[in-house]
C-alpha cells in the first residue's frame, strides 16, 4: 500500500488541483493512503476533511518580504515547520510527497529531502510561486499546467481538473443546462464570469451603467449568462435572454450551455475553458504579479483566445472587440479548434503517471 502526502493550500488555486489528484489516486488505488498537508488558516482546513481526506497540520510560515522583525524570527519558525512535517512523514510512513505550492509546500519539500522521500512538484500558474521555484531545484519530477512555465525540469502535464468537467459530455448535458438557466437551446450563448467573488470591471461593462453592453449582445442574436459574483449588487433587468446569477453551483452546466466565454484568466479558469474547447476573451486581473496574463498566453498564442487589457475595459470595449467576434462564425470555430488542441482533460492522469514514474525509480534504486 502506497502512502501519498499531498502538500499545498491557502487558496483554491492550490487546493482544487490537489483534491483532483487525491480523487484520481483514490479512484485508481482504493487501498492507498492519501494524506493532505495544510495549515489551519487555509481553505484546505475546510475543503479537505469535507472531501473525506485526513488533513495533517503544519504551521503557516510566510516567507519574509522585507527585513523586519518577522524576518528575524523566520529561520526558527521555518525549522519548526520542517520538523513538524518530518514527524508526519515518519509517523505515517510516507512514500512520496506531491506539492502544489503555498505555505504547506515549502517545509514539505525540505522535510522530504531530509527524510530521503522523493518529491513531485506541480505548478498551476505560468509564473511559478516561490515555494515551487525552490522545491523544483531538487525535486524528482516537476509538472506544469502551462507550456513554457519557467521552472527547472518542468514538463507539461496540464491541470488536474474536477471530475464533473473531465467527464462532461456537452451535447448530452446542454439541453438540461439550457432549461435550468432559462435559455433558448437554439440561440448561441455568451458566458461572462469573474470567479466566485466576481469582477467589478466585467460587471460594469456588461451589466451596469448607461453604456452596459448586455443589450448589444442580445441585439447580435446571442444570449448572455452573466455570473456577477456573490458580493455583487448588480440589478437583474429581468429581460429574456439575459440571465443574471450571483453564483452558479454547477459551472459544468454553465460551460455546457456556452458557445463563447469572457472571463478573468486564473490558472484553473484558463485550463477548464481550454480543456472544454471553448473560445474565449480573457481580461486578466490587473492586481498581482502579472500571472493572469501569463496564464492566458499559451491559449492566445495558439489562437484559442484573445487578451483584452483590464484598464479601460467597458461597454465600448465589448461593442468594439467582442461583439464582432460573436458575429464571426468562422473565426469562432477556428478558436474552438485551437482551444481543444492547447487544452487537456487528462491533467490528473498525466500527473499520476509522473508520480508513478518517481515511485518506480525509487523502488529500482
Amino acid at each position: 500500500m502506497t502512502t501519498y502526502l499531498l502538500a499545498g493550500g491557502g487558496t483554491a488555486g492550490h487546493v482544487n488541483p490537489l483534491l483532483a489528484l487525491a480523487d484520481g489516486l483514490r479512484e485508481r488505488e482504493p487501498d492507498a493512503r492519501i494524506l493532505v498537508l495544510g495549515t489551519r488558516e487555509g481553505l484546505e482546513s475546510r475543503l479537505v476533511p469535507a472531501r473525506g481526506y485526513e488533513l495533517l497540520i503544519v504551521d503557516k510560515v510566510p516567507f519574509p518580504r522585507r527585513p523586519d522583525r518577522a524576518a528575524v524570527g523566520f529561520p526558527a519558525r521555518f525549522r519548526r515547520a520542517v520538523a513538524q512535517v518530518r514527524e508526519h512523514i515518519r509517523a505515517h510512513g510516507v512514500d512520496v510527497v506531491v506539492g502544489f505550492g503555498g505555505y504547506a509546500a515549502a517545509p514539505a519539500y525540505v522535510a522530504a529531502r531530509r527524510a530521503g522521500i522523493p518529491v513531485v512538484v506541480h505548478e498551476a500558474n505560468a509564473k511559478p510561486g516561490l515555494a515551487n521555484v525552490l522545491g523544483a531545484r531538487r525535486a524528482a519530477a516537476v509538472g506544469v499546467a502551462f507550456e513554457g512555465t519557467p521552472l527547472r525540469g518542468g514538463r507539461f502535464v496540464g491541470m488536474p481538473l474536477r471530475r464533473e468537467l473531465v467527464d462532461l459530455d456537452v451535447e448530452s448535458v446542454r439541453p438540461r443546462a439550457a432549461m435550468d438557466l432559462g435559455l433558448d437551446l437554439d440561440r448561441p450563448t455568451l458566458l461572462v464570469f469573474g470567479g466566485s467573488l466576481g469582477a467589478q470591471r466585467l460587471n460594469e461593462a456588461f451589466g451596469e451603467g448607461h453604456d452596459a453592453a448586455w443589450r448589444d449582445v442580445l441585439d447580435a442574436g446571442w444570449q448572455l449568462v452573466h455570473v456577477t459574483g456573490e458580493r455583487s449588487e448588480l440589478t437583474d433587468p429581468g429581460v429574456r435572454g439575459y440571465v443574471v446569477r450571483r453564483y452558479i453551483d454547477r459551472m459544468d452546466h454553465a460551460f455546457a450551455a456556452a458557445d463563447f466565454v469572457v472571463s478573468r484568466s486564473g490558472a484553473a479558469t484558463v485550463s477548464e475553458i481550454s480543456a472544454l474547447g471553448l473560445p474565449a476573451v480573457y481580461v486578466p486581473y490587473a492586481v498581482g504579479n502579472g500571472e493572469q496574463a501569463l496564464n492566458a498566453a499559451s491559449a492566445v498564442d495558439a489562437g484559442a483566445a484573445v487578451l483584452v487589457d483590464d484598464a479601460g475595459f467597458d461597454g465600448d470595449t465589448v461593442r468594439r472587440d467582442i461583439v464582432p467576434l460573436l458575429m464571426d462564425s468562422p473565426r469562432r470555430a477556428a478558436m474552438a479548434d485551437a482551444a481543444a488542441r492547447v487544452g487537456t482533460r487528462h491533467g490528473t492522469e498525466n500527473l499520476i503517471a509522473v508520480v508513478d514514474e518517481v515511485l518506480a525509480a525509487r523502488v529500482t534504486r
